[in-house]
């Protein structure tokens, strides 16, 4: 039996999960609405399926989950409504840049005992998951460090910037959530910096290349460096030390080749940005949430973990603004 779909966004993201629900032989796309009504008309068109408006989705009975990609300012109140309706819910964070308005939301979703998933897919990466897997078998021994790096190819839209939350709410969230993942404790602590490096146009708007040091309880420590800009490609990766060793996970290549001559060896590019980076763990992530939803075991980054990342990233916003550490103990 088919897990019916409708996609709310038909964006650069909503494209994304077009694919990996058309790719799932488990899953079929019944529906897609976008408030620019030519891209939800060919995305419609591609996939076969029919155009709509959120709310027809959401009441509809031949619609079993939402996927939500629509703009961060309407994340929550489209939770509620599915939740309300009794449709799975997957979101793409953040669920809202305010902690008290995804606080109100998680309680509506928990009233009606909604599944509510949010799209951190980096877990759902097979390099991140034989990292968390070498944690889990003792290989680094207890955890003492992590390193992770997040740089894109380069800086979004201006007007994207504005509505996004900014750098620490947008794009280090990925990294909050995965230190989160990695550490297997809370931080308590945030000390971040922030600079306009690669977009002077961005100075009091935003930062561009932004740093966070993670502290938790016992002393575990994570170190997270992020830019807009990477002049190579699109540069994930991620090391963590501990008492028994290191492991760490790199760039995966677009081919396998390495060349090497009298100047040094070569190796072939990275991929230019996420929706190529990630396509299998995207693949991965709508896997499991059609397993979720349909009442089967499976881990997967809920709204409490949304919240957790969300707090960790204001945090960081408070601490680049005033130069002092934060700290987060007990804001969960």
């Amino acid at each position: 039996m088919s897990f019916k779909i409708a996609l709310l966004g038909a964006g650069r993201i909503g494209q994304v999960h077009a694919r990996a629900v058309a790719a799932n032989p488990r899953a079929s796309l019944v529906g897609v609405s976008d408030a620019m009504q030519p891209a939800a008309d060919a995305l419609a068109a591609q996939y076969c399926c029919r155009v709509g408006s959120s709310s027809s989705f959401i009441e509809a009975d031949d619609v079993d989950a939402v996927i939500i990609a629509t703009p961060t300012d309407t994340h929550a109140d489209l939770i509620e409504q599915c939740a309300r309706a009794g449709k799975a819910i997957f979101c793409e964070k953040p669920i809202d840049l305010s902690a008290d308005r995804v606080r109100a939301c998680l309680e509506v979703v928990t009233e009606h005992k909604a599944h509510l998933m949010v799209g951190f897919n980096r877990r759902f990466d097979a390099h991140f998951m034989a990292l968390k897997a070498a944690i889990d078998s003792g290989k680094v021994g207890q955890v003492e460090q992590i390193v992770i790096t997040s740089r894109d190819p380069a800086p979004p839209p201006v007007d994207y910037i504005k509505r996004s939350g900014g750098i620490f709410r947008d794009m280090m969230i990925h990294d909050f959530d995965m230190a989160r993942f990695l550490l297997g404790e809370e931080p308590v602590s945030v000390s971040a910096a922030g600079s306009c490096l690669v977009d002077s146009s961005l100075d009091g708007i935003d930062f561009d290349t932004a740093t966070a040091t993670l502290i938790t309880a016992s002393g575990r420590q994570c170190v997270i460096t992020n830019s807009r800009r990477a002049s190579y490609g699109y540069d994930q990766r991620a090391e963590v030390h501990g008492s028994a060793g290191m492991a760490g996970i790199d760039n995966p290549k677009l081919d396998l080749l390495t060349c090497a001559n009298g100047d040094g060896y070569s190796t072939g590019p990275l991929h230019d940005f996420f929706m190529t980076r990630y396509t299998e763990a995207y693949a991965h992530e709508l896997n499991s949430f059609v397993d979720w939803a349909a009442g089967n075991t499976v881990d997967v980054p809920t709204g409490a973990d949304g919240l957790a990342s969300l707090l960790l990233a204001d945090a960081a916003v408070e601490s680049a603004s005033t130069g002092r550490t934060v700290t987060v103990a007990g804001a969960l």
